[in-house]
C-alpha cells in the first residue's frame, strides 16, 4: 500500500450525493477538437420520472423529507471527512444513493453505464468483469476485455500517484482501494478509455484516455440502478481536471427546485462544460474559489448572512483541518456542494441567525414531530411571510428565495431550510437553485447569475 505524499488530508469519493445528487445526462453538443468548444448535458434529479430511483407512489412531503434525509447524512461524512489525519485510510464521504446520476459509455465499442454523478468525488468508477464480488445492477457489466481502447494504468502514471490509495499488483498495474464511511468499497485496476456522452440528437461527446476505475470488487450500499460514481470534485484524478484541455477549467450548472408534486417531464437541470460555462451579462457576482485541503471540496468565503435589514457576520469558520474552531483570517470556510439538499452553519452562527428570523416572524411556531428541523410554523398554503435572506460571500451577495429557505415539510408546517451543524459549514443545493453558477478552476472564482433554469 502506498500513499500520496502531497495529500495532507486521505479523501476519496462520496455521493451527490452530492452534485445535490446527480440523474442522467445526455448531451446537446460535440466536441470536436481540444480548444475548449462548449457542450451541454442534462441533469436529472433522481425524483424525477426520468430517474430509475422514481418511485410515484411517494407524496410530495415524502420526497423532501428523504432527500433531508440524505442532506444530515451526507454533511455528518464531510465533516468527518474534512477532520481525518492522513493515516486514516478511508474516505468517510458516503456514496449512497446519489442525488442526480450520468449517463455515459464507455469503451470501443461503447458500453452504456449509469453513475452516481458528484462534485463531492473525484475518481470515476464503474464494475467491470471479471466481478469476484459485485453489487447486482440491472445493466450489464463493463468486460474490459471487449473494449479496443482500454489500457491500465502503471504504477508510476501521475494518474496513479495522485490516488489518495493505491497499490502494485501483476506486475506493474495500479490497484484502487476505495472505503466508504457506509462501509461501501470498490476495489480494481485504475485504467484508461474512452468516454462517450450521448447526445438527445443523435450526436456524441467523446473523449479519449480518460483515467477510471474498473472496479472487481464492489459493494456496500449501492443499489442496482448504478454502476458506479463519476467524479466532479477538484482533486486531479476528478473528470473536471481530466478534461482541463477541452474544457479550459470552466464548467457551469442550472439546478431547478426538487420534482415535488408532478414534475414537467420535459424540463430538466443542465451542466455545461468550456464555452457553454460562461456566466457573463447583467446581475452576475463572482466570488473567490479557496484552494485548500481535501482538494476534492469547492470552498467559498462566507463573510456574513442578512435578515432583513440586519446583518450577522460570520466569523471564518476553519474546515478542512484538524483543528477547528473561530478564525479570524482563515479563508474557504464554506464548502458549496450540489450534493447536499440543505444549507449548514456552524451551531452559535445558526443560534444567532434563528434569532433574529423568530423576531421577523409572526406565523404560529410549531415543532418538527422529526426533530430534524429547529424552526417550523404552521402554514395554510405552504408558505410563510418571512424576511429576505441574503448571503454575503467575499465580492457576491446572494438573495436566496424564499421558496429555498423556507420548505413545506409536511402538510401544514413550513421549516427553515438552514440547519445547525457542528464543525461544519456546507451551502447546499436548495439556496442554489434557479442560480446559474459558473466555476472557473483557472481564474479561481465561482460566478452566480439569477436565472429561471427551467427555462435555461
Amino acid at each position: 500500500m502506498k500513499m500520496n505524499t502531497k495529500a495532507n488530508i486521505l479523501f476519496s469519493t462520496f455521493v451527490f450525493f452530492a452534485f445535490y445528487h446527480l440523474s442522467f445526462v445526455s448531451c446537446r453538443k460535440t466536441i470536436s477538437d481540444h480548444s475548449g468548444n462548449g457542450f451541454t448535458l442534462d441533469l436529472i434529479h433522481r425524483d424525477s420520472p426520468h430517474s430509475p430511483f422514481y418511485n410515484p407512489s411517494n407524496t410530495r412531503s415524502n420526497r423532501l423529507r428523504n432527500a433531508f434525509h440524505r442532506s444530515f447524512s451526507r454533511a455528518s461524512f464531510f465533516k468527518k471527512s474534512s477532520l481525518a489525519t492522513p493515516n486514516t485510510i478511508q474516505s468517510n464521504i458516503s456514496p449512497i444513493p446519489g442525488e442526480y446520476l450520468m449517463k455515459l459509455s464507455i469503451g470501443t465499442p461503447p458500453v452504456e453505464i449509469v453513475a452516481i454523478a458528484d462534485t463531492g468525488s473525484d475518481l470515476t468508477w464503474t464494475q467491470c468483469k471479471p466481478c469476484e464480488n459485485c453489487f447486482k445492477q440491472s445493466s450489464p457489466l463493463f468486460d474490459s476485455n471487449k473494449s479496443s481502447t482500454y489500457k491500465t494504468a502503471g504504477c508510476d502514471t501521475e494518474e496513479c500517484t495522485s490516488l489518495w490509495s493505491s497499490s502494485c499488483v501483476r506486475g506493474n498495474i495500479c490497484e484502487y482501494q476505495m472505503s466508504y464511511g457506509d462501509q461501501s468499497h470498490t476495489i480494481g485496476d485504475l485504467a484508461f478509455d474512452k468516454f462517450t456522452f450521448p447526445s438527445t440528437s443523435g450526436e456524441n461527446v467523446t473523449i479519449p484516455n480518460i483515467a477510471f476505475g474498473c472496479g472487481h470488487d464492489n459493494g456496500g450500499t449501492f443499489n442496482n440502478y448504478t454502476s458506479g460514481i463519476i467524479g466532479l470534485g477538484g482533486g486531479e484524478v476528478s473528470i473536471i481536471k481530466q478534461l482541463d484541455k477541452q474544457i479550459n477549467g470552466k464548467f457551469a450548472y442550472c439546478l431547478i427546485s426538487i420534482p415535488l408534486d408532478s414534475p414537467i417531464s420535459n424540463v430538466t437541470s443542465h451542466i455545461n462544460f468550456g464555452s457553454s460555462a460562461t456566466v457573463s451579462g447583467d446581475n452576475v457576482v463572482s466570488t473567490p474559489l479557496i484552494k485548500k485541503e481535501p482538494s476534492t471540496f469547492y470552498y467559498l468565503n462566507l463573510e456574513g448572512v442578512s435578515v432583513g435589514n440586519k446583518t450577522l457576520e460570520f466569523k471564518s469558520f476553519k474546515i478542512g483541518s484538524s483543528k477547528v474552531g473561530f478564525e479570524s483570517h482563515e479563508e474557504g470556510n464554506i464548502i458549496i456542494d450540489s450534493g447536499t439538499t440543505l444549507t449548514f452553519l456552524p451551531n452559535d452562527f445558526y443560534l444567532n441567525l434563528e434569532s433574529i428570523l423568530v423576531d421577523s416572524i409572526s406565523s404560529t411556531r410549531k415543532d418538527d414531530p422529526s426533530g430534524n428541523f429547529h424552526l417550523c410554523y404552521e402554514s395554510e398554503n405552504g408558505t410563510i411571510d418571512a424576511p429576505t435572506i441574503v448571503t454575503h460571500f467575499t465580492n457576491a451577495d446572494l438573495e436566496l428565495s424564499l421558496s429555498s429557505t423556507f420548505a413545506e415539510i409536511e402538510e401544514g408546517l413550513v421549516c427553515l431550510t438552514i440547519v445547525p451543524a457542528d464543525d461544519i459549514a456546507i451551502f447546499g443545493n436548495l439556496a442554489q437553485g434557479n442560480f446559474l453558477i459558473g466555476y472557473d478552476l483557472v481564474a479561481n472564482k465561482i460566478s452566480f447569475k439569477p436565472t429561471d433554469c427551467t427555462k435555461y
